[in-house]
């Protein structure tokens, strides 16, 4: 790549970087990455489409009290970029000497993913600079990667705001809600917008709904059908369409190929790794004590974000159990929670293991009444039972109680409060 037109874009993103763009919201991963950075070790920082990870690489900037010449932004999701190779990135280096950064300026680099032989030079340099590595595909933290990257590297996964941050954007205070019904009241209208929107940034700060729609395509398009010949693009919009339509709901791969009219179910398990790649949707397997079974069983697909539901999906109707459910899910991911569902004789949505035990069962139902309670205690109940649990927990919108049912105890708590604990 030209050396002249190459120093021209990093000086422009430089200032761009600087300049910031989009208002910032505090991300508590900030907080996780502060804490690691004595372990002196890159930072790889993945997840969906616009989430946030530049917006998060300038906060660690502001934190770290760097100033003009301590760091160096370099983003390879930029068209004039399309012709960097592994043999450019010296040019980077070059750059920053006849500038006169610091020698040990700290790297951000967004969007590494684009450029194949990146983590060699990434291991060349990381004895000499803090280094923070963006990406939007999960292949970025492969197992070839990791090889090739000497010594330790720290992995940290991005996902649009929490509900914590979401009332944080909405400038809503949620430190004291105990003790205050006012602030309570607006939590819960932020709740039922949260269940709505979902968490992207950039949707949540300016209110524009077609921010999601277009962001979907994006992925849909460059992330997923772009991997596939194109006579499969018509299949891959409908298979991902039925999984936003059917989020939270268990399918085998054999039935995703019988809708999508693929014949080869080796074809279906490959674009629903590339829509986990993407961080699109992800899946939960039927908690199952033999691996085989928990790879032959139906899963369970949920979405990143409920705003991709909302906007791309379709909906007969609002449907609000099936999206507080995807929200419980996501929020178990953020948390790096390992989750399973269960099915026997009734259903547990969530079931969390911890090395080789079953800590926790949840149930989401939006609003617990007499025509569901029956269903979603016993589904709790024979989880309780199977994995000799004291107590599990049924989230909802709004309801609170507590449930004593053969020695076992089952709290009903809102999902909202649920979402505000500190994990």
């Amino acid at each position: 790549m030209d050396r002249e037109l190459l120093n021209a874009i990093m000086a422009e993103q430089q200032k761009e970087f600087e300049e910031g763009g989009i208002e910032l919201v505090g991300r508590e991963l900030s907080e996780k990455i502060i804490e690691l950075l004595p372990l002196k070790t890159p930072f790889f920082i993945t997840g969906v489409r616009r989430c946030g990870k530049s917006s998060l690489l300038r906060i660690l900037k502001d934190r770290l009290g760097l100033k003009q010449k301590d760091f160096l932004y370099v983003n390879f999701n930029d068209e004039r970029l399309a012709n960097f190779s592994v043999e450019d990135f010296q040019k980077i280096l070059d750059f920053a000497d006849s500038e006169e950064y610091a020698k040990n300026c700290v790297f951000f680099i967004d969007e590494m993913q684009e450029v194949q032989g990146w983590e060699k030079w990434v291991d060349r340099i990381k004895g000499r600079h803090a280094i923070f590595v963006t990406g939007s595909n999960s292949k970025l933290l492969s197992n070839e990667i990791s090889t090739t990257l000497t010594g330790r590297s720290i992995n940290m996964g991005l996902s649009p705001f929490s509900f914590r941050e979401f009332l944080k954007a909405k400038k809503i205070d949620a430190g004291k809600w105990k003790h205050s019904l006012e602030t309570q009241a607006r939590i819960r209208k932020a709740f039922e917008e949260f269940m709505q929107t979902g968490g992207f940034p950039k949707r949540v700060l300016t209110g524009q709904k077609i921010v999601v729609s277009e962001l979907y395509e994006n992925i849909l398009y460059r992330d997923v059908i772009g991997k596939f010949n194109k006579k499969l693009s018509k299949q891959i919009k409908e298979m991902s369409l039925f999984l936003l339509t059917n989020s939270a709901n268990a399918v085998s791969y054999r039935e995703l190929a019988k809708m999508a009219g693929i014949k080869n179910v080796s074809t279906v398990k490959s674009i629903i790794g590339a829509f986990e790649n993407s961080f699109l949707f992800f899946l939960t397997n039927k908690f199952d004590y033999s691996i085989k079974k928990q790879v032959q069983n139906p899963k369970k697909a949920y979405c990143i974000d409920n705003g991709f539901i909302t906007a791309a999906g379709f909906r007969f109707s609002q449907d609000n159990g099936r999206l507080l459910e995807n929200a419980v899910a996501v929020e178990l991911k953020r948390r790096g929670e390992d989750a399973y569902y269960s099915k026997n004789e009734s259903e547990c949505d969530f079931l969390v293991k911890k090395g080789i035990k079953i800590i926790s069962a949840i149930q989401a139902c939006y609003n617990l009444n007499e025509g569901n309670k029956k269903r979603e205690t016993n589904g709790l109940m024979e989880a309780l039972k199977k994995f000799g649990l004291k107590e599990g927990l049924i989230l909802t919108y709004d309801q609170e109680q507590e449930i004593k049912r053969e020695n076992k105890k089952i709290i009903v708590k809102p999902a909202w409060k649920w979402l505000l604990e500190q994990q």
